[in-house]
């Protein structure tokens, strides 16, 4: 026990005294702490620049020495930054370190303090740190103005992805202050009351102007941003090699990749550096740069390739010899000689690169457009190939590129030229087709054949030769030739059989010759059509064999029928081939193609054996036929559409639909209901016959309103269901009345045209003219010696035709209870001729000029006059005693008239005066003809009695008429 109490006491002793060494040393300072500390500020980087100096130094005394630098914020106990940076120091020397401030540097205050310790094996006891540095102070806020409010940092570049720190200094004491990113509102941290800072992580590259931030008062006008350049990453360089064409320059190539975007704001630089010969060099180009081959003939190359910017810098790396990147340079002088038919010698030379290097050339020969021949050829100076295998008169092109045949690196350019082999005579015989109509007892061939191919016209075809040969008169030969590069000719010929022969020929000689036989009766009527079915590949037909020797078969058509032309097409086929698929680019849906197939016989004479029509795709009809209606009834009428072709249809007709709608919507039988696509619903015919074009619709009723439609339909569908027709039914009796009223009319007519075309002749028969008094003959018999102008005579000069007697009342008075003086009848006087033979009826001629009340009566009567004939009377000769005989036994039979009472006036047969004034009469009047050809008349008052039968009377052919009647 007592040793070990010993043995502490010397420990704990040993213990102190260290304690106190210790403390001693570290109470002193070292020899080498840092002085002059002096802080800088680079706004636009946001870095702070430390610069110091260690004294006590003797001038070539170096020391290893690590500095402590401690960074606080807004105040020294808030650390934010500490760091141990070692550097090699020497007397009197200038220390300089530098720090990047994330948050800037005017958005609050640092401090900054060091202290040192020696790092080097030569001072091992000076393993201590110094003593802090006194805290340095940095407030950049007090050199900001005197502006209400800031935003930092000013245009800062950041790569793409970084974190930033963004900060607002307000002078005013109003702290709502709102920050945007992009009119984004951001989220941040108060430092202080007038300092917010705002965290954005992972920025994003969004233009190459840059992005903006801004912040502003929410209550105010004051408004502050920055602009943030957001650069892409710069990349590695891809794809970086070396060559060389001519062993005097070296040509480095390189991907530099995508663009960072801020080639203003941020350039960036390419440096190649070869490290066997220490040189470097910047580039010029971001993609490329050459590089001066050594003249001492240096083999082995090490390149670096560094690309930087302000941000990054980036680096790669390539080693070669030079003897194995040589890129030949491409060939030229390429010739080609010795030309024929079917052969050429092509040479060519390539760049020198010394005796010692053979080069491997490769050619290839296109013929159209693709390659037909391949050969590699080894060469020092010069090259040549022959080759062979050609076609006459072919245009090929032959290119030729060379590569280091040792060391095979990278082909050189292509060299291209073009040369044209000799003619030749055609190898093939044309494909000649025929089309034979008989016109007017003629027979109209029209010869047609196909361009032959580049390979088998072997030139260019000058012309065409046509023979035609009467194999029943060899020396009857025509030779027709016809100018290329016409494909078709016609002829006419008579009903013999003909050979024709087609060569064609160019500038070295005739082609063989396709033979065909023409005969005057193409027999193609008896065949009947058969409908096949078309495909997206095109028409598949079959035929059936034919019996016998045939040379082949022959198939017909036209690839655009509707037109004029119709471009004709033929195909030949081998004689054991019976069935073939015709397609063609011209081939349109909706549009019917006909096909005829032929056999040609042993004697080169074509007969047809099938014809074949179809659609190579069927489509709805596209119109409606046009429909007449007729034979409209009460109860039906007829629809026909006779005109409309089933053959331009773009599909095969199978039958129509005939709708009919009407108000009272019944369907009869043989129709059913159908709803269109209106809605609307009406009754549907259907014909399955598409040769039927006439359709009756009955059941009908009268005087009724009805629509109809008429449309074809096809196994793909039915025509366009357009405008309904129209039609009301009439009535039962129409038609029957319509029989009766339409002959009525034309008679009518009839007759009114035939009195228009006989109105003279009727006027004379049935209205006469009244006759002019001076042209009267009755004139011509009076002759006056006192006054031979007279041209009116006096009733004493001629003997009167007509007597009238007028009841008149002259100054008496007539008593209420008389009855009404009746109205004047007529009596006729007879003509006085020996031939007469009794009483009977004469005409009765009216003139009710000079006596109005003979106006009157509206027509004469016949009254039985007395029995003696009329010879008794004798021949009045003297107008006096004629009118005193007629007055003196007028008045006699007249027992109720007073005498005065009556008169007697003369009515004109020949004119009517128009006044009583004689005077006015014209002075010459015609010579009067015999008055005997005249008729006397008499009108005597109504009422009167007959007189006696036993009465002897002078006026014997007097006939008395009753009122109201005339006998004409």
């Amino acid at each position: 026990m007592a040793v070990f109490s010993v043995f502490q006491t010397t420990f704990l002793l040993a213990l102190l005294s260290l304690r106190t060494l210790q403390s001693e040393v570290l109470s002193e300072p070292l020899p080498w702490a840092p002085e002059s500390l002096k802080v800088s500020i680079n706004s636009t980087h946001q870095c702070l620049h430390l610069q110091w100096s260690v004294h006590n130094l003797a001038y070539h005394q170096e020391l290893k020495m690590v500095f402590q630098i401690e960074i606080s914020r807004i105040k020294t106990s808030n650390v934010i930054w500490v760091e141990n940076y070692s550097t090699t120091v020497k007397g009197n020397q200038l220390l300089h370190w530098s720090w990047e401030s994330q948050l800037p540097l005017e958005c609050a205050k640092h401090f900054i303090r060091m202290r040192s310790a020696v790092d080097d094996a030569t001072t091992p006891e000076q393993r201590f740190w110094s003593n802090w540095s006194s805290w340095e102070e940095v407030d950049v806020q007090n050199s900001l103005g005197h502006e209400p409010l800031f935003v930092f940092p000013k245009d800062k570049l950041v790569e793409e992805g970084s974190n930033v720190t963004i900060c607002y200094v307000s002078r005013s004491q109003q702290n709502n202050i709102s920050c945007y990113l992009e009119g984004v509102r951001m989220q941040g941290q108060q430092l202080d009351p007038n300092v917010s800072m705002f965290n954005l992580h992972n920025v994003a590259f969004i233009r190459e102007t840059g992005t903006n931030i801004y912040c502003k008062v929410d209550r105010g006008d004051d408004i502050k941003g920055i602009v943030l350049f957001v650069s892409k990453i710069l990349e590695e360089p891809k794809d970086f090699s070396c060559e060389t064409r001519d062993f005097q320059t070296l040509s480095c190539t390189w991907d530099p990749g995508r663009d960072t975007g801020l080639l203003k704001q941020l350039p960036q630089s390419y440096t190649l550096f070869e490290s066997f010969s220490g040189k470097k060099t910047l580039c010029k180009h971001k993609s490329w740069c050459n590089w001066q081959v050594a003249p001492e003939s240096q083999e082995m190359y090490n390149f670096t390739l560094t690309a930087e910017n302000y941000l990054r810098k980036r680096s790669v790396h390539i080693l070669f010899n030079l003897t194995h990147r040589v890129h030949p340079m491409a060939p030229f002088n390429v010739l080609f000689k010795d030309v024929s038919v079917t052969n050429a010698t092509m040479t060519w030379k390539v760049h020198s690169t010394g005796n010692y290097y053979t080069l491997l050339c490769q050619v290839e020969l296109y013929g159209e457009g693709k390659v037909i021949q391949k050969h590699n050829v080894s060469v020092k100076v010069n090259g040549e190939l022959v080759l062979s295998g050609l076609e006459p008169d072919t245009e090929y092109s032959a290119q030729v590129r060379c590569a280091n045949a040792n060391h095979f690196w990278k082909w050189s350019e292509w060299t291209r030229q073009n040369f044209t082999t000799v003619e030749a005579a055609p190898s093939e015989a044309p494909d000649v087709w025929r089309n034979v109509k008989s016109v007017q007892g003629y027979c109209v061939v029209t010869l047609f054949w196909k361009p032959l191919s580049r390979l088998q016209a072997n030139g260019e075809i000058l012309f065409y030769n046509i023979v035609v040969e009467d194999p029943d008169r060899p020396s009857g030969l025509q030779l027709l030739s016809v100018p290329a590069p016409a494909n078709r000719t016609e002829l006419t010929l008579d009903q013999r059989s003909y050979q024709i022969h087609v060569t064609a020929n160019n500038s070295v000689g005739t082609s063989p010759a396709s033979v065909l036989v023409v005969s005057g009766d193409p027999g193609d009527e008896e065949v009947e059509e058969e409908r096949v079915k078309g495909t997206e590949d095109g028409f598949s037909l079959s035929w059936k064999p034919q019996p016998g020797n045939i040379t082949g078969y022959v198939v017909e058509w036209c690839d655009r029928p509707r037109d004029p032309l119709c471009d004709l097409q033929w195909k030949h086929l081998g004689p054991n081939t019976t069935s073939t698929v015709i397609s063609s680019d011209a081939f349109r849906p909706g549009v019917r193609y006909n096909f005829r197939i032929y056999g040609i016989s042993t004697e080169m004479v074509p007969y047809l054996l099938e014809k074949k029509t179809g659609y190579s795709q069927e489509l709805a009809p596209s119109d409606n036929p046009r429909v007449v209606m007729s034979n409209l009834t009460s109860h039906s009428f007829t629809l026909s559409w006779k005109d409309y072709s089933t053959e331009s249809q773009p599909s095969f007709i199978q039958g129509y639909h005939v709708y009919l709608k009407s108000k009272a919507g019944q369907c009869h039988p043989g129709s059913e209901k159908a709803v269109l696509s209106d809605d609307s619903v009406c009754c549907k015919y259907k014909i399955d016959d598409p040769k039927q074009k006439t359709f009756v619709v009955g059941n009908l009723q009268p005087e009724s309103f009805y629509e109809f439609l008429v449309t074809p339909y096809s196994a793909v569908g039915e025509g366009p269901h357009g405008a309904f027709t129209k039609v009301t039914t009439p009535d039962e009796y129409s038609p029957m009345l319509i029989r009766i009223i339409l002959p009525m009319i034309f008679c009518i007519l009839l007759i009114m045209i035939l009195c228009y075309l006989k109105s003279q002749w009727m006027k004379e028969k049935c209205y006469p003219d009244i006759p002019d008094p001076y042209k009267s003959s009755v004139l011509s018999l009076i002759k006056s010696k006192e006054n031979p102008r007279l041209t009116i005579m006096n009733i004493k000069d001629c003997v009167p035709d007509t007597i009238e007697v007028v009841n008149k009342h002259e100054g008496t008075g007539k008593s209420p209870t008389e009855p009404e003086a009746a109205k004047p009848t007529y009596l006729y006087l007879l003509p006085a001729e020996e031939s007469y033979s009794g009483p009977g009826p004469c005409i009765c001629f009216e003139n009710f000029t000079y006596n109005q009340a003979a106006s009157d009566s509206a027509s004469c009567g016949h009254v039985p006059g007395p029995t003696k004939a009329p010879s008794q009377l004798g021949l009045l000769t003297s107008s006096e005693n004629l009118l005193t005989a007629l007055e003196k036994n007028c008045m006699n039979s007249l027992e109720e008239i007073p005498a005065g009472e009556s008169s007697l006036n003369y009515v004109s047969q020949v004119a009517s005066p128009v006044s009583g004034d004689k005077s006015s009469l014209p002075t010459n009047p015609p010579q009067p003809e015999l008055c005997s050809e005249y008729k006397m008349q008499m009108a005597i008052p109504l009422g009167l009695a007959a007189p006696s039968s036993s009465g002897s009377s002078s006026l014997s052919s007097i006939t008395l008429l009753d009122e109201g009647e005339h006998y004409h």
